[in-house]
């Protein structure tokens, strides 16, 4: 997403060569250089304590089963609000907790962060946000989550040991 306009004094940004960060948007009347601003968010592959069961949710009204994810709030760091977005939306206690990978998503503007947790209740109790979940065994995890996501890459990813990542054409394919 381009940045037009500066966020402090709301002057109109130009592109200018910037002699070791190549081109980079430029508030002439702040005299700053105005580097990008985006979302950043947390998506968690949510296993049991045997690693063998994984948690897919399906959320605002959609049929298809995604991972548990949230954003980061400001001042918070990934490796916490990963570990709070479970609890939030799942009512669960995470007993550990490994980054995976991290993806750009241009649809929203957000660099997704994927980890990987444990938790030790078998029994979720979800939020509002939460239509529905299910524990699936990794191979059923991997056959049921929404097909060319986001969420898919980084579960299939993380399983498979390779991730492909899919190209947005706009759908909003998180």
């Amino acid at each position: 997403m381009e940045m037009n306009y500066c966020m402090h004094c709301g002057g109109r940004l130009e592109i200018r060569q910037h002699r070791t960060e190549g081109p980079i948007p430029y508030c002439g009347r702040c005299g700053a250089w105005r580097y990008p601003v985006f979302n950043t968010a947390v998506s968690m592959i949510v296993m049991d304590e045997s690693r063998s069961r994984v948690i897919l949710i399906r959320q605002y009204g959609k049929p298809h089963y995604v991972l548990v994810a949230g954003y980061v709030n400001k001042g918070e760091d990934a490796e916490d609000a990963a570990v709070r977005e479970v609890r939030e939306e799942m009512g669960l206690t995470v007993s550990s907790a490994r980054f995976n990978r991290s993806r750009y998503y241009e649809p929203t503007n957000t660099l997704m962060l994927n980890f990987t947790v444990t938790v030790s209740e078998p029994d979720p109790h979800p939020n509002w946000e939460v239509d529905g979940w299910r524990w699936f065994s990794i191979d059923e995890a991997k056959e049921n989550i929404k097909p060319g996501s986001l969420a898919a890459a980084f579960l299939k990813g993380y399983f498979d040991g390779n991730y492909e990542f899919p190209v947005y054409g706009g759908e909003n394919t998180l």
